[in-house]
């Protein structure tokens, strides 16, 4: 498809966001990315990109920029949660070396794109708050202050509360899972190996690993609960709940949680994928499409895979509908696939006695005599390159 005179708009100056107006732009499409902020910004929590998101950035010529900002993974660490021992190692250094996993601080990430996408063109419009959008063969965005625009396409890369979703998807309430997450960020002053070291608890765990040039520890710590929380990345907590919650947990673990001063909490959520990813101008991607939860890690990594393929699918068609429905066809049962992975994965960190130690024991039998096979179980995630079709 010839994008010469295309105009797209692109709501969200997210990770997906930034990154299809980028790849669209260097098509030659004229994009404007509508974002509610008043700068372009992501504080306060770090995020993996794995290699299916490294391939990625790779092809958009950014993967060495990510390497200088970032901590290139050697291994992932479970641990028991009381006295920190180890009991299983899964060591990417000698059984996925070829792969490149990063632990970057997703503030670094944002400004990455960010900076691509300024230089590729693009405009970037700050304090545009979306109300609606309106399909057709010129969709219009109806914006918070009154004023209207339009485009050729627009593109939903607005999170999980999307704007854009509603407009070619019935609504469905999400469904509480019975989990929350804190997230944090403290100082490495442990000295924490480019490791992602993760403490296995009864209902809950915790992550942690270093950010930026290894001075700071990202924190992750989810743990089950009936009490509701809200679904949203900036609702504050008080520390001491954090610890609380985690009280039976020592060693590292308690010394990393002593130094949180200040941490968000956030309800964890269950979303159906949506039904419909493109159609009459509008597209989705990311959570817009397909909210995941964190417990395989892909949430950012998705959103970079779906960004390369609308892309790659719009320019290989004939016309936008076209490129649409080839989009939805090329993304949607993968993501479903991941979003239900991750959905069944935390059972496994949070295991109560007297199931633990027997699942343990298997862990580090299963670690000792077939170490590639626990490395490569999920290779049909991490593997996975979008920009090779």
């Amino acid at each position: 498809m010839d994008f010469k005179d295309i105009r797209i708009t692109v709501i969200g100056a997210g990770i997906g966001g930034l990154a299809v107006a980028y790849l669209l732009q260097r098509f030659g499409a004229q994009v404007t990315v509508l974002e509610q902020a008043e700068e372009i910004s992501e504080v306060g929590a770090g995020l993996q990109v794995t290699p299916n998101g490294v391939a990625v950035l790779q092809a958009m010529g950014l993967a060495d920029d990510l390497a200088w900002c970032s901590q290139r993974a050697r291994a992932v660490v479970l641990r028991h949660h009381r006295e920190g021992r180890e009991v299983l190692r899964l060591d990417l250094d000698q059984y996925a070396h070829d792969l490149r996993y990063y632990f970057v601080h997703r503030a670094d990430l944002i400004n990455l794109l960010a900076d691509a996408v300024r230089r590729s063109g693009a405009q970037v419009r700050l304090l545009q708050k979306v109300n609606s959008v309106v399909p057709g063969a010129r969709p219009t965005v109806q914006l918070a202050n009154g004023a209207k625009c339009c485009a050729d396409l627009v593109i939903g890369a607005d999170g999980l509360h999307s704007r854009v979703r509603p407009t070619l998807n019935s609504s469905a309430a999400p469904k509480f899972t019975g989990q929350v997450a804190w997230r944090a960020t403290v100082p490495n002053r442990f000295d924490l190996p480019a490791e992602a070291q993760v403490f296995m608890g009864p209902g809950r765990h915790l992550v942690a690993y270093p950010l930026k040039d290894g001075s700071l520890v990202n924190l992750v710590a989810a743990q089950e609960r009936r009490q509701w929380a809200e679904e949203s990345w900036n609702h504050g907590d008080d520390p001491e709940n954090l610890r609380q919650a985690f009280a039976m947990f020592g060693g590292l673990a308690a010394e990393l949680l002593a130094d949180v001063r200040d941490v968000k909490l956030w309800g964890l959520f269950r979303h159906p994928v949506a039904q419909v990813w493109g159609r009459d101008g509008v597209a989705l991607l990311g959570d817009a499409a397909h909210p995941t939860l964190p417990f395989m890690a892909q949430g950012a990594n998705m959103a970079l895979e779906d960004a390369y393929a609308l892309a790659n699918c719009l320019s290989a068609a004939d016309d936008l509908e076209t490129g649409l429905a080839a989009y939805q066809a090329r993304r949607q049962s993968r993501a479903a696939k991941v979003v239900e992975a991750a959905n069944g994965n935390a059972w496994k960190y949070h295991l109560r006695a007297p199931l633990s130690w027997p699942a343990h024991q298997i862990l580090r039998v299963a670690g000792a005599l077939a170490p590639q096979k626990m490395v490569s179980q999920f290779d049909w995630i991490y593997r996975h390159d979008e920009t090779a079709r």
